[in-house]
């Protein structure tokens, strides 16, 4: 008995290594999806916001659950097809993105100011979270491919029992840290109307800033989401090409980091800042030729994130 617990306790805190590892590898991916996600509330009636996000949360966990399955599968049987999968996964967000940030550039938020989303039509919430579990399902993806590689890398000889639990902590600790921060960002103007009523004249003012800076912080945030969906698809694509041999493009984008890497103090986060930018110009290229291959084929979109974007903008 006491030698099996000794055995249970040491696989419990391999596991918890290997989740901080993974999860940690993944954080960049982490930070994206919890900038994204908060434009898909926007418009909403305040009541409405958590059970949302609860849904898009729910939606989250099976999306990750599916995608632990399928990986252990593709990666005991063919691991060959895993990068080519994420960088379908990169070419989508590059698309979304581009295509978001068209709509901003030619107006698409005019009518979100006219048009609540709970204005706009019966089936908008079931819309909007469909468009967010779709979008969540491609970063998840990544996270879990990065989790991953990175016990396939470091573990030696996890097993698949070892690894399947491994990647499950990192599942649930990642969905729980997305959506808890989300969840903590839109109900902040609520916690401001709270402070502004009570009778303390520095929580009424506390509190009416915190109101008053929710649009420019959600605002902020979908801009967030935009160039997050660039720069990681466009990171999935040059990381995807120089596994499969075309080593070139990634090279070059590290070749122009390379001097960043070497300012004294700030080299780390200089040429990741570099890498991010000329990672979201590949997004932004891709991205756009998607975009107008698919405004040019004789079928228009009426998809969940056009009418997001016209939801967007709206009053919080």
């Amino acid at each position: 008995m006491a030698g099996g617990l000794a055995a249970l306790l040491d696989d419990v805190a391999v596991i918890a290594k290997m989740t901080s590892v993974t999860g940690t590898k993944a954080l960049g991916v982490v930070v994206d999806d919890a900038a994204v996600t908060p434009q898909y509330v926007q418009g909403f009636s305040p009541a409405r916001e958590l059970p949302i996000i609860a849904k898009i949360a729910r939606g989250s966990l099976l999306n990750k659950a599916i995608l632990i399955v399928l990986l252990l599968v593709l990666d005991h049987f063919l691991p060959v097809v895993l990068t080519p999968l994420l960088m379908l996964g990169g070419a989508y967000l590059s698309f979304e993105g581009a295509e978001k940030l068209w709509e901003a550039l030619r107006g698409g938020h005019e009518q979100s100011e006219k048009t609540p989303a709970i204005e706009a039509g019966p089936d908008i919430e079931k819309k909007m979270v469909r468009g967010a579990i779709t979008t969540d399902f491609i970063l998840s993806a990544e996270i879990m491919v990065i989790s991953l590689n990175t016990l396939n890398e470091s573990s030696g000889g996890l097993s698949l029992t070892m690894k399947a639990l491994t990647l499950v902590s990192v599942a649930i600790a990642i969905t729980v840290l997305v959506y808890g921060v989300v969840a903590l960002i839109v109900k902040l103007d609520d916690v401001g109307l709270k402070l502004a009523e009570r009778p303390h004249e520095a929580s009424q003012r506390l509190g009416g800033l915190m109101v008053a800076a929710m649009p420019k912080i959600l605002t902020i945030l979908s801009t967030v989401g935009i160039a997050a969906m660039l720069w990681v698809g466009g990171h999935i694509l040059l990381a995807g090409t120089d596994k499969l041999g075309w080593d070139a493009p990634y090279e070059l984008v590290h070749h122009l980091a390379a001097p960043a890497h070497h300012v004294a103090g700030l080299g780390g986060f200089l040429g990741w800042l570099v890498e991010t930018f000329f990672s979201a110009i590949v997004g932004l290229m891709v991205g756009a030729v998607l975009v107008l291959v698919m405004h040019l084929l004789p079928i228009h979109r009426h998809g969940v994130h056009t009418t997001s974007e016209k939801t967007s903008g709206a009053s919080h």
